[in-house]
C-alpha cells in the first residue's frame, strides 16, 4: 500500500506554507498497486491516513493484515486500516510519526511535503539511504 493519505477543492493552488492537515483531509489516489486510495484526516494535532480501496480489495474486500510482523495484529482488515500517523514538522511538511506498509508488515519512518502543484511527496524509509518515495494526487 505504501504501497495509506488518505485531500480540499483548489488545493493545488493552496500555499504549501500554510496548508494544514484540514487542508490535506480527503482522498488520495497512491500509485501503488495500479491505483490505491486513501482518506487522510486531522487526528488531534496529527494527520492519520485510512486505507480505502485498493484494486487487491476490490477483488478481496475482507483481506486481512496477514504479513504484519505482530502476529496479533493478522487477523485485522485492511479496509479502513489505519497506515499512517504524521506531525507537522515545518511548512507544508509533516513527519515525526510513523507509516506502515501491508505489504511487507514493517513500520517505518516517514515525511510528508505537500508540493507546489498539490501533489503530495511521501518518503518512508528504513534507514537513510534505504528508502522509497510516491507522490500522491488528490482522488
Amino acid at each position: 500500500m505504501i504501497s495509506a493519505l488518505a485531500f480540499l477543492a483548489g488545493l493545488a493552488g493552496a500555499d504549501p506554507a500554510t496548508a494544514t492537515a484540514a487542508d490535506l483531509a480527503g482522498l488520495w489516489h497512491t500509485p501503488v498497486d495500479g491505483g490505491s486510495v486513501v482518506r487522510l484526516v486531522p487526528c488531534g494535532q496529527a494527520l492519520c491516513g485510512r486505507i480505502v480501496s485498493s484494486p487487491q480489495l476490490k477483488a478481496v474486500p475482507d483481506q486481512k493484515d496477514v504479513r504484519n510482523r505482530d502476529e496479533a495484529q493478522r487477523g485485522r482488515a485492511l479496509a479502513n486500516l489505519m497506515f499512517m500517523q504524521v506531525k507537522p514538522i515545518g511548512p507544508g511538511r509533516w513527519g515525526d510519526g510513523w507509516v506502515y506498509n501491508p505489504e511487507d508488515g514493517g513500520t517505518y519512518k516517514g515525511v510528508m511535503e505537500l508540493k507546489p502543484d498539490g501533489t503530495l511527496r511521501l518518503t518512508g524509509c528504513i534507514v537513510r539511504p534505504f528508502c522509497k518515495t510516491q507522490t500522491w494526487r488528490r482522488a
